[in-house]
């Protein structure tokens, strides 16, 4: 054993590497892609690992996997469960063989996400399992437990963290390379009665899932990861129960409250199945309690229920009776103030709110200086200029293409989701010129069927793909466009264009989107076509080592002649780059931001701009 600092998706790998994990697999997202990425770097000889083309995908192929006796992981964000849940919900009725452990890391706030949805409920929903790890050393602990009960039950079990889990950081003792399990396993054995699911068989395993899960349940009042501590001593104590970070700040607040304060703190790392037993021994034992957890209120449920089967009678306040926000992230003062007030303790001197304090401005998103979704956005916006236009766009950097003054994403839903919300649209107001914009990587993990589907049902639409030949978003992980793998193989590319023509899109135009003109052209023209067509926006992203980027930077910044310049500030006003600027009055270049792609070049009117790119 050794110690090292890590961060909480590191610790998770790394508790998944010590159980013997024989293969992980997952797609990108944060906050969870951290723990795919650690497992690649760390990666043992037989080991498995890639990045799959979406969830779905992963899923499945840590299904299969698992049957075979493997010990699988699988990782995903809150919405990327979205799309594996189709075969997780059949899954369980199928069961599995070897230890399948889906990570799931939701994000309260939210802070890079779509939704704030509560992974526990589609534990509950799907019959499977959950851990919910208060800290990086018991999310540690839990993978490894994770896997050891999955085995026992021949179930998927989720590990949920969140955020401020999978990015915190701690120095915890962590096993050596040389003390991790090594897990063997037989293969497939080959049972039809077993995996093949049909509605007999679906019904006999629900009626053993529902009495596992009531097993499940006495068993988890015993486990570790939920306990009930006690601070300072009186006739009634006020009980709070807790989980995840929540539990981690409550334990915080607990320990500085005066001692004449008695308090009980429940804290819950398995919500589902809810440990029933250990939560009415708690309820007994408390005259109140508050609950405070991340998202929605699981455990405030679950005691109101266990309180009602046991006929108990207090007070259970949290989320649905207002005592802590219901949404957002439950935050280190949320915690406190939402104790103290429950506990009569006051504030401490210096948590005192100061009526002076001014709030922080909000700093939105932008993209980077340079990034060649400004040039695509900007060519299809002077294209489209004057005409009746929706553009759709989708999940990833290109979202923000929605600021001003670009303001070039008129809906935006979940990955994949413009391609068919375009014809949705066009299909129903024929009038309009209907435009889908989707990444590289999303065309591959959701767009294809959507395009396949425009093209059958004879669309009229124009797909724009903006290929910077990464998954930019998450932290640039490769996908089926780039050529190498998360194992270090290098590939065969698959081709957008060639995928664009095999499923019946006549008209497929790949061009840089940095040539300004060509690219506003490219575009009236092929937008004018009948049907499906596609142009591809293809020039990599600013942040990527490749021959292109190293050109750009050898280019230098921009500059402007101060003499042509009529400060008329349209290029600021019209692309928002955050390399352009005022200074002392003056339009000015921020050369530490600027990456000389020139793309202002082709906004000034009076050509005051030279260098660069173009």
């Amino acid at each position: 054993m050794h110690k090292e600092y890590l961060m909480g998706n590191e610790a998770i790998a790394l508790g998944a590497l010590a159980a013997g994990v024989n293969c992980v697999c997952g797609y990108p997202g944060t906050p969870s892609t951290e723990v795919l990425e650690t497992a690649a770097k760390h990666r043992r000889e037989g080991m498995y690992v890639e990045w799959s083309v979406n969830e779905k995908a992963a899923m499945e192929l840590a299904a299969g996997a698992a049957y075979s006796g493997a010990r699988a992981l699988v990782t995903m964000k809150q919405v990327g469960l979205n799309v594996a849940s189709d075969p997780l919900m059949s899954l369980e009725y199928i069961g599995v063989e070897g230890g399948l452990v889906i990570l799931v890391a939701d994000d309260p706030g939210p802070i890079s996400s779509q939704t704030e949805q509560d992974t526990r409920h589609f534990a509950s929903f799907s019959k499977v399992p959950c851990l919910d790890p208060s800290s990086p050393e018991e999310a540690y602990r839990m993978v490894q437990d994770a896997f050891q009960l999955s085995e026992k039950y021949h179930t998927p079990v989720f590990l949920r963290p969140t955020t401020r889990i999978c990015h915190a950081y701690a120095s915890l003792l962590v096993k050596d390379p040389e003390e991790y399990e090594n897990h063997s396993f037989g293969g497939f054995q080959k049972d039809s009665g077993r995996w093949v699911i049909f509605p007999r068989l679906s019904l006999k395993n629900h009626r053993l899932i529902v009495e596992r899960n009531r097993e499940l349940s006495d068993a988890f009042s015993d486990y570790r990861g939920n306990a009930v501590l006690t601070h300072g001593r009186g006739d009634e104590y006020f009980g709070i129960a807790a989980s995840g970070i929540s539990y981690a700040y409550a334990l915080e607040t607990v320990e500085k409250l005066p001692e004449d304060i008695p308090v009980k703190l429940l804290k819950i790392g398995t919500p589902y199945p809810f440990p029933e037993k250990l939560a009415a021994e708690f309820l007994q034992s408390v005259k109140a309690v508050l609950c405070l957890e991340e998202l929605d209120p699981v455990i405030e449920d679950g005691l109101l229920l266990t309180a009602g089967k046991k006929k108990l009678s207090l007070d259970i306040v949290g989320k649905n009776t207002g005592h802590v926000p219901a949404a957002g992230e439950m935050t280190r003062s949320h915690t406190e103030k939402a104790i103290r007030s429950f506990t009569g303790a006051p504030l401490p001197e210096e948590k005192r709110p100061d009526p002076e304090m001014p709030e922080l401005p909000a700093r939105p998103p932008v993209l980077c200086a340079g990034c060649p979704h400004r040039a695509s956005f900007y060519a299809v916006k002077q294209a489209m200029k004057g005409k009746k236009a929706v553009f759709c766009g989708d999940i990833g950097c290109y979202t923000l293409g929605n600021a001003m003054p670009l303001d070039m994403v008129d809906t935006c839903l979940c990955m994949g989701a413009g391609v068919n919300i375009t014809q949705g649209i066009g299909h129903l107001d024929p009038d309009t010129t209907c435009f889908a914009f989707v990444g590289d990587s999303t065309f591959f993990a959701s767009a294809v069927t959507g395009v396949i589907n425009a093209v059958y049902n004879q669309a009229d639409m124009t797909l724009i793909v903006l290929d910077n030949s990464t998954t930019a978003m998450t932290g640039h992980q490769p996908h089926p466009g780039t050529g190498h793998t998360m194992m270090g193989e290098v590939v065969e590319k698959v081709s957008i264009e060639a995928t664009l023509r095999g499923v019946g899109v006549q008209t497929v135009e790949t061009l840089n989107p940095l040539e300004h003109g060509k690219a506003v052209e490219t575009v009236k023209r092929v937008s004018a076509l009948p049907g499906v067509k596609a142009i591809i926006f293809k020039y990599p992203c600013i942040a990527l080592s490749c021959e292109k980027t190293k050109q750009l930077r050898e280019t230098g910044p921009v500059h402007i002649l101060p003499e042509k310049c009529i400060q008329c500030r349209k290029c600021i006003r019209e692309i928002g780059c955050p390399a352009l600027t005022v200074k002392d009055g003056k339009v000015a270049i921020d050369e530490t931001l600027c990456t000389g792609c020139g793309l202002c070049k082709a906004v000034c009117p009076v050509q005051a701009i030279e260098g660069g790119d173009m």
